[in-house]
């Protein structure tokens, strides 16, 4: 099974999609192993995509497209600028502010990627800022999607550790603000040391009012998702039909500019990126049984020894693995691959599930920003016209602050189960 395991690794360096370099994977150890084993192929695969969960993800991943495409992020980036665009570097910390806000609405790091940069990379050029600076702090800032709630990769995680999704939700807010008071901060260093301004005067109150009124409507769909999930008056699959329904209403009747026609193209996109996580389910469905089958994570804890009892060192381990996968493979592809290998040491740690979920979500999320396959790089690459190589010395500070809160993150659960253990406390009392 190593070779096999080998040979997967070897597919995606020479960029055969992760999708079918696990299911050729898995199908190949069948045949080298037992050939019998081949009609429970088609079966696995069924199985991991036969989930009532699973039907969460084009649900939320519409709303989002929805949201991104209905006059959303002007509202959010205008409403960030009376908050914060007074100070040192206002319109940087604009940048991290609204991709906290756009973040919650959207749960995608590409999404807010290209949104936010849009909008704010030819302002910030205008300004003066460095352009390498500039779509480096958005390529950043953007990677919360897979952590503030509500978040594809979460309920991802909850179906394959059978973990709460509403707990997931919860635990992702306190790493989240954490990320975004560290950029914050790095933005007003920045701002002192590059005498970056900001706007001349601190936004009255009635321009806050103003802006929060804008915004309201968009903050407050992740607030009833959420807040619906928490208080039991849907799950977190029905959560996703909400989202739709809320989203084309503000986007058609309220913001009104969402067109009908413009829901043909959303639909596509969906089904597009849908499909290719259904597949990508499936496949990783099919790896992980054959795992299961072979007892590769009974070996694995029997082979780490020490490792698999020391819960310090078993979570190092895991962030170097993950941080390392992070810079050749996307999010939803580690957590597919790492998840059935990395739950059973956990469970056998001591670990909480949840917490571990965090972790890794934080982890895979950081791989975004990180050559070569850092997808958030390219799409803010794209749009600031420069190349990647110009973005990386902007990147080192940014990840070092990313990498000191992921130690804490990791190695302080509390700071992501305080919340969900309050509220678990709250309905239990």
């Amino acid at each position: 099974m190593i070779y096999l395991i080998l040979v997967m690794f070897l597919l995606f360096f020479i960029g055969v999609p992760i999708a079918y370099a696990l299911g050729f994977t898995s199908i190949l150890a069948i045949l080298f192993t037992d050939p019998d084993l081949l009609i429970n192929v088609p079966r696995r695969i069924f199985r991991g995509i036969d989930s009532f969960s699973l039907i969460a993800i084009p649900l939320f991943i519409m709303a989002g497209e929805i949201m991104s495409k209905g006059g959303i992020s002007a509202r959010l980036i205008r409403f960030a600028q009376t908050l914060v665009g007074h100070f040192p570097a206002g319109l940087a910390m604009v940048v991290v502010l609204a991709s906290m806000f756009f973040s919650a609405v959207t749960g995608s790091a590409i999404a807010t990627a290209a949104a936010i940069g849009g909008m704010l990379i030819p302002v910030m050029k205008k300004e003066g800022y460095d352009i390498g600076f500039s779509s480096s702090l958005v390529a950043t800032s953007a990677i919360l999607g897979p952590i503030i709630p509500p978040s594809i990769f979460m309920v991802l995680y909850g179906v394959m550790a059978n973990a709460s999704i509403a707990d997931l939700f919860m635990a992702g807010v306190m790493p989240g603000v954490l990320i975004g008071l560290g950029l914050l901060g790095y933005c007003y260093y920045i701002g002192k040391k590059m005498n970056y301004k900001g706007r001349e005067t601190r936004a009255t109150g009635k321009e806050v009012a103003t802006g929060l009124k804008d915004a309201f409507l968009a903050l407050l769909m992740p607030t009833i998702m959420v807040g619906g999930i928490l208080s039991g008056l849907f799950t977190a699959t029905e959560s996703g039909v909400i989202a739709i329904i809320y989203s084309l209403i503000i986007a058609i009747f309220v913001y009104k500019e969402l067109k009908l026609k413009d829901v043909l193209d959303i639909l596509l996109t969906t089904s597009k990126i849908s499909a290719a996580i259904i597949l990508l389910i499936g496949s990783a469905s099919l790896f992980t049984w054959l795992l299961s089958y072979h007892r590769i994570p009974d070996q694995l804890i029997e082979l780490l020894g020490p490792f698999a009892e020391n819960p310090f060192m078993l979570l190092l381990l895991m962030n170097v693995i993950l941080l390392i996968a992070g810079t050749f493979i996307d999010a939803i592809s580690a957590l597919m691959i790492f998840t059935p290998l990395f739950l059973p040491l956990a469970l056998a740690a001591g670990i909480d599930p949840v917490h571990l979920g965090v972790v890794m979500a934080v982890n895979v999320s950081i791989g975004q920003i990180t050559p070569p396959v850092g997808v958030c790089l390219f799409v803010t690459s794209s749009i600031a016209k420069i190349k990647v190589p110009q973005m990386l010395p902007f990147i080192w500070p940014k990840l070092i602050i990313l990498l000191v809160i992921q130690v804490l993150i990791t190695y302080v659960p509390e700071v992501s189960l305080f919340i969900p253990d309050f509220f678990n406390r709250l309905t239990a009392g």
